[in-house]
C-alpha cells in the first residue's frame, strides 16, 4: 500500500456504511455481510470508556494524554461547534493493526469513474470496506481479474453515521493531535448531515468542518493556526492528480484502439512523474511526503481518492461566511442544500465556489 501524506490519509477516511444497511442490501454477499457484521460487533464488544482507560494506573502514560486530547475535543465538537452530542468518541478501541478498514476502489481499465457500490441507507459509494487486509486484497485480485484497475486504501477512522456509538481506535492515534482533533470533528460533521449517494457533498462537508473546526479549536487556545504551507502543498499536489485523470479522460474518449490507449496511458502517467518531481524540486525540494505513492503503480482507481473529499469545501467556506459563521444557521443552510435535486444542488454549489474564489 503507498505510503501517503496524513492529509491524504484523512481524504481516504470515507464514512463506511453502517451495518444495518449492509443487512438489508440484497446485492452484497452473504460473506460480505457477515464480515462486516462480525467486523462492527468486534468494534462494539471491545470498546471501554476512555475515562475509564485513562484512569487505569497500568495505561502508557502518552496514551493518556492522547486519549485526554480526543475527549477535549469531543467536548469542543459538541459546546463550539454545535455537532452531534452522543456517546461517540467517548471510548477506545486498541486495534492492534495498522487501519481499522481496507477500502477497496476500483475502475474501468479504460475509464477515470469509480465502480460503484449501493447500499439502501448510504447510497452508491465508490469502494467496498473491509474489516481484514486479506480479504480486502482478495476483493481487488477479483476486481482486477475482472479487467479493473484496483487500489487498496487503508482507513484510519470511519463513522457508522450514529447507528452505533463510535469509538477512538488506536489507529487515530497514529497521526499528530491535530489529525486526531480533526478526524472526530470530520467524522461527527457525518453524523450531522449525510445525503444519500452523494459522497462528493458528505466528504467535502465534513472536511470543510474538519478545517474550520481546527482552526476555531486553535483560535480558542491562543495557538497558532495550523500549518498552511503543508495545506498549500497537499491542494497543490492534488491539482497534479486531478490534471492527469483530466488527461486521462480525454484520452478515453478519443476513440483509439485498445493497444495504443493501453501505450497511451503509460505514457501520460510517466509524464505525471516528471511533472510530479520538477514540482517538488521547484517548490517544495525537502518536502518527499508523496514520493512513495507516485514511484508505486498507478492507474485509473488509485487516483479515485483525489478531490472526492474537497472539492466542494471552498463552496462550503462560502456558505459558512454567508451564514455570519454561525455554525446552526450553516448547518441550517446546508440541510436545505441536502433537500435539493442533486443536479440542483450542484448548481449551487459550483454559485458558492465561484463567489469563493472571487
Amino acid at each position: 500500500m503507498p505510503a501517503v501524506s496524513p492529509r491524504v490519509r484523512t481524504r481516504l477516511r470515507i464514512a463506511c456504511i453502517a451495518m444495518l444497511s449492509l443487512l438489508a442490501n440484497a446485492c452484497s454477499t452473504l460473506r460480505y455481510v457477515a464480515h462486516v457484521t462480525y467486523g462492527q460487533a468486534q468494534l462494539v464488544t471491545a470498546r471501554e470508556p476512555i475515562a475509564k482507560v485513562v484512569a487505569d494506573p497500568a495505561t502508557d502514560a502518552r496514551l493518556a494524554k492522547r486519549l485526554r486530547v480526543a475527549l477535549e475535543a469531543r467536548r469542543f465538537a459538541s459546546t463550539h461547534l454545535h455537532l452531534p452530542d452522543n456517546r461517540s468518541y467517548t471510548s477506545y478501541v486498541d486495534l492492534k493493526r495498522p487501519y481499522v478498514v481496507w477500502n477497496v476502489f476500483a475502475a474501468p481499465r479504460y475509464s477515470v469513474e469509480a465502480v460503484l457500490h449501493c447500499f439502501p441507507i448510504a447510497g452508491c459509494v465508490p469502494y467496498r470496506g473491509w474489516f481484514d487486509e486479506a480479504l480486502a486484497k482478495a476483493d481487488a485480485d477479483a476486481l482486477e481479474a475482472r479487467g479493473d484497475d484496483v487500489y487498496i486504501g487503508g482507513v484510519t477512522a470511519y463513522s457508522t453515521l450514529g447507528w452505533f456509538a463510535d469509538p477512538i481506535t488506536s489507529t487515530m492515534l497514529r497521526g499528530d493531535d491535530d489529525e486526531l482533533i480533526g478526524t472526530i470533528f470530520h467524522e461527527l460533521a457525518h453524523q450531522q448531515l449525510y445525503v444519500k449517494g452523494d459522497s462528493a457533498f458528505n466528504e467535502s462537508f465534513a472536511s470543510f468542518v474538519q478545517d474550520e473546526g481546527l482552526r476555531e479549536w486553535h483560535a480558542a487556545r491562543g495557538d497558532a493556526a495550523p500549518g498552511e504551507p503543508q495545506r498549500e502543498t497537499n491542494d497543490d499536489f492534488t491539482r497534479l492528480v486531478l490534471d492527469l485523470r483530466k488527461r486521462l479522460r480525454a484520452l478515453y474518449a478519443s476513440g483509439i484502439d485498445t493497444a495504443a490507449m493501453e501505450t497511451a496511458k503509460q505514457d501520460e502517467i510517466a509524464e505525471f512523474r516528471k511533472r510530479y518531481a520538477a514540482w517538488r524540486d521547484a517548490y517544495w525540494p525537502d518536502d518527499h511526503r508523496y514520493d512513495a505513492f507516485v514511484a508505486k503503480p498507478l492507474n485509473n482507481a488509485s487516483l479515485l481518492p483525489f478531490g472526492l473529499y474537497d472539492g466542494w469545501t471552498p463552496a462550503f467556506a462560502a456558505l459558512f461566511a454567508q451564514s455570519k459563521r454561525d455554525w446552526p444557521a450553516f448547518y441550517a443552510r446546508v440541510r436545505e442544500l441536502a433537500h435539493m435535486n442533486k443536479a440542483v444542488r450542484e448548481e449551487k454549489l459550483s454559485a458558492l465556489t465561484a463567489v469563493a474564489v472571487r
